[in-house]
């Protein structure tokens, strides 16, 4: 028996309809994190049409004070993006990223599936143990594969934590060579031709194999070879 227990007969079609949405409301309030709709679907009965109940939700908190939004193939209750300012008075100070790790942290999301060795030839520099460490650590940058090339380098790719901190719905939301221009964060003067690369998204590339059963419960040290 689903979550949802029975559906009560007495229900017209309209009011089983307004149930389902009550259900999947409190089940996005007490998340901690982003939802998929294979998390919420056993809560709502056989059946359900989960996207469209996410659909109408999403519509009536459209100009509330929280908004439904996705990230990646999840979904979540946000403060609306014109009241964020009221809350950032609240908001526990972090430490920011060192040069390091947002110069790694950009080469993964736009690169994605990328190797620690693709990694540091695009910087052009090393990258250390902790920097990656510090990004899993995070929950921003996760292990995706393998590569299928000698010595099977681990791939690595952004979260579905990265999209929620960053307030964007899907990879394709990233910025693109306008708007990096015209924030000063690429230069103005590219190479004739020059495009943005398209990250890959969940789905594992042709080029990638499945993580080994051991290889969840490493670290980047044991991890990748060499």
């Amino acid at each position: 028996m689903s979550a949802f227990e029975t559906e009560p007969d007495s229900l017209d079609a309209g009011e089983l309809a307004e149930r389902r949405l009550r259900i999947l409301e409190a089940l996005l309030f007490a998340a901690a994190t982003p939802l998929s709709v294979a998390e919420m679907a056993p809560y709502l009965g056989e059946d359900a049409p989960v996207d469209l109940l996410l659909a109408e939700l999403r519509h009536r908190y459209r100009s509330r004070g929280v908004n439904l939004v996705r990230r990646g193939d999840r979904w979540a209750f946000r403060t609306a993006e014109d009241l964020g300012f009221l809350l950032r008075r609240d908001e526990t100070e972090t430490r920011p990223l060192s040069r390091a790790a947002l110069e790694t942290l950009a080469i993964i999301a736009y690169h994605q599936p990328v190797t620690r060795a693709e990694i540091e030839d695009v910087r052009g520099v090393a990258t250390g143990k902790g920097t990656l460490d510090l990004l899993m650590d995070a929950g921003w940058v996760r292990m995706r594969g393998r590569r299928r090339t000698p010595g099977r380098p681990v791939t690595y790719g952004t979260t579905v934590g990265f999209l929620d901190h960053f307030g964007l719905e899907a990879l394709s939301d990233l910025p693109g060579i306008e708007e990096l221009r015209g924030a000063g964060l690429l230069s103005s003067r590219l190479p004739p031709g020059f495009q943005m690369p398209l990250p890959l998204d969940s789905v594992l590339a042709e080029e990638e194999d499945p993580l080994d059963a051991g290889d969840m419960g490493e670290r980047l040290g044991d991890a990748e070879p060499g």
